[in-house]
């Protein structure tokens, strides 16, 4: 199975999308599962991804103080 390669904007969107279908009880008992899945999944991602960038912009700023002493 290949990497699914996945934005946050994308993910966000999908994410955004699945609660408002579970919000209009619109997704069958059968698919429910999935559906929870797949949010988790999606979850975990932009979570990761929001780290990934904080700690990014941290050692931006980190390098460019020391630049400037």
């Amino acid at each position: 199975m290949a990497k699914e390669k996945l934005k946050y904007d994308a993910a966000m969107a999908e994410l955004e999308q699945l609660v408002a279908e579970m919000e209009a009880g619109d997704i069958s008992v059968d698919d429910l599962s999935e559906k929870i899945k797949r949010s988790a999944h999606l979850i975990r991602f932009c979570k990761s991804r929001l780290k990934s960038t904080q700690e990014d912009v941290e050692n931006i700023i980190k390098e460019m103080n020391e630049e400037m002493e």
